[in-house]
């Protein structure tokens, strides 16, 4: 009886593990497969699998699980060879599958080929372990079931041993080609079943413009691959460019580089990058050499050029101590004229002002502010840009201000935080065009913009309007608050009792100032301003005195008082 059995038993594990009648394709197919090593904090060992190539170019799949939390990874191949996990390029932590790309050595690796069309039920299939030996052992079984899941991919269940170390094989149909990927079994009939997630969803995982705040694949710590074309890869560089370190985003821009040799764009924004982490001479040459090759690879040079100069410029606003080579405001001011000679656009004359501007040559940033002015460019940047010209030009009051008013008109109604600074500036150049009256509505409009959320030097310069425009309760309410905001700046104190003197609250005014001086005994010009409110209650001899305590303290303001009425 026991014989029987051994013999039976024996007939069951040739079925299982034909060893000598493995298809031909077996060994080449095995080498394929390889273990998986996780290494997590302080590089110690986190997980162990294992996995295969899909692409003689070192793209593989394995289960997610094995990667969650790593650091980095390395695979082991059927020779023994290690070699390191370059880089993630999708996942899915749902139905457990990652794919990653192997940094290999010019050679190509041995890969298994997809499956066009699924394996029917019933047919045979094999399960292909991880192994150094040379040998053709492997698993034999059928497909049991084949359902739908995931964008019309398929998930099987399969009349197969599994064991755990046979997680993340592969499996294959009787050609040799990969249909799946054997999985954790969340059932106890592991002996008769097992489970497989289809290739082709493994293999068809990728980086997308916004995968890097996909939260599965953040919780792998290894570089994520760049995605496949280059206004997705762009996408991805600008979202990850706030969220890693300096050293991190410096090598994606690298890879972006290599990955997209052709781009103009790479090189303009690894020069950016290397622009803004060191000025050092040789990382300036880096700058400089990245720029050219942007201007070598473009297909549209005046592009090219305007980066070229924006970068200059950028740089000499800067002020570096010792500027490289020939960089300067003329070198950036030549760069963009070269793009505007190409084809004018209003981009590019807006920098062409910028670049004046700085230069002090006023004149010249007025005619390419207007020429912008005149373009579909126009907002109320550009027309404020043009109003600040003006007044450094020393231009008439009106005219700057009818420019800030052209600026404010372009400007979305009712009024958000984009008008906001600009309403401030509207309302200092009223109050140079003596338009008091309209400041003070430009201040409220701004109140209203920033809800209430406003600091002790809005009340001051909203105070000098009210002051001037008349409105003198204003004027003291206004004041109060910037005391009340920052109660020892002795310049508020010392207006709101200027303001209590206009209205002749010299009382009112005494008590301001005693509580300046209470903050600063030494504070000149409050003796100065005391004396000036006992003149207004005709106690002349108080008046003198101090005014002489101002003079003391070094008042130059004082002395014409002291002459007209304590002689």
């Amino acid at each position: 009886m026991k014989k029987g059995f051994l013999l039976f038993w024996g007939l069951c594990l040739l079925a299982q593990w034909g060893m000598a009648q493995a298809p031909k394709w077996m060994e080449k197919a095995k080498r394929s497969v390889f273990s998986v090593v996780t290494y997590g904090q302080d590089d110690k060992i986190l997980n162990t699998g294992n996995g295969f190539f899909v692409t003689e170019d070192g793209i593989a799949l394995s289960d997610y699980s094995l990667f969650k939390d790593a650091k980095r990874a390395v695979i082991v191949n059927y020779e023994g060879e290690q070699m390191p996990v370059e880089a993630i390029m999708g996942a899915d932590d749902m139905y457990d599958v990652v794919k990653f790309k192997v940094a290999i050595t010019g050679k190509k690796v041995p890969a298994l080929s997809v499956v066009a069309a699924s394996p029917a039920v019933g047919t045979d299939v094999y399960l292909l372990p991880y192994s150094t030996r040379k040998d053709r052992s492997y698993t034999a079984g059928k497909v049991k079931a084949v359902d739908k899941v995931a964008d019309n991919n398929n998930y099987y269940t399969l009349d197969m041993h599994l064991t755990d170390k046979m997680v993340s094989c592969p499996l294959v149909t009787a050609d040799g080609l990969a249909f799946g990927m054997v999985q954790k079994s969340s059932g106890q009939d592991t002996a008769t079943v097992c489970y497989a997630v289809d290739v082709r969803f493994a293999a068809a995982q990728s980086i997308s413009a916004l995968s890097y705040n996909d939260m599965t694949l953040r919780t792998i710590g290894i570089k994520k691959a760049l995605p496949d074309t280059e206004e997705q890869a762009l996408v991805f560089l600008l979202m990850a460019s706030s969220q890693i370190s300096a050293d991190r985003y410096a090598a994606l821009l690298d890879d972006f580089v290599a990955q997209f040799p052709n781009s103009s764009e790479g090189y303009i924004r690894r020069a950016s990058n290397r622009l803004a982490m060191s000025i050092e001479e040789p990382s300036m040459e880096l700058v400089s050499e990245d720029l050219d090759k942007a201007l070598e690879v473009s297909s549209k040079k005046d592009d090219a050029y305007y980066n070229r100069a924006k970068l200059i410029y950028a740089y000499m606003l800067g002020e570096p101590k010792t500027v490289y080579k020939d960089w300067s405001f003329d070198k950036a001011l030549e760069e963009i004229r070269k793009a505007i000679e190409m084809e004018p656009l209003p981009i590019y004359l807006q920098l062409e002002g910028d670049i004046c501007y700085a230069k002090q040559d006023y004149a010249s940033a007025l005619t390419s502010y207007e020429k912008v002015n005149q373009t579909n460019l126009a907002s109320p940047a550009t027309f404020f840009n043009t109003a600040k010209t003006k007044e450094m030009m020393k231009a008439p009051a009106e005219e700057v201000l009818a420019l800030m008013d052209s600026c404010i008109a372009r400007c979305p109604q009712p009024y958000t935080e984009i008008a906001a600074p600009y309403l401030l500036e509207r309302a200092q150049a009223r109050m140079n065009a003596d338009q008091a009256r309209a400041a003070l509505q430009d201040y409220d409009a701004y109140y209203q913009v920033a809800n209430g959320k406003v600091n002790d030097l809005f009340y001051y310069y909203r105070e000098q309007a009210a002051l001037k425009a008349k409105q003198y309760q204003r004027a003291l309410d206004d004041m109060a608050k910037a005391i009340e905001l920052n109660p020892k700046d002795l310049t508020y104190r010392a207006e709101l009792a200027v303001v209590n003197m206009r209205v002749g609250r010299n009382e009112e005014a005494l008590n301001v100032l005693n509580k300046a001086l209470e903050i600063d005994p030494g504070y000149a010009e409050g003796y100065r301003l005391v004396g000036i409110a006992y003149l207004q209650l005709k106690k002349k001899n108080e008046a003198c005195k101090n005014f002489q305590k101002a003079k003391e303290l070094g008042d130059p303001n004082v002395d014409a008082l002291i002459e007209k009425h304590c002689k």
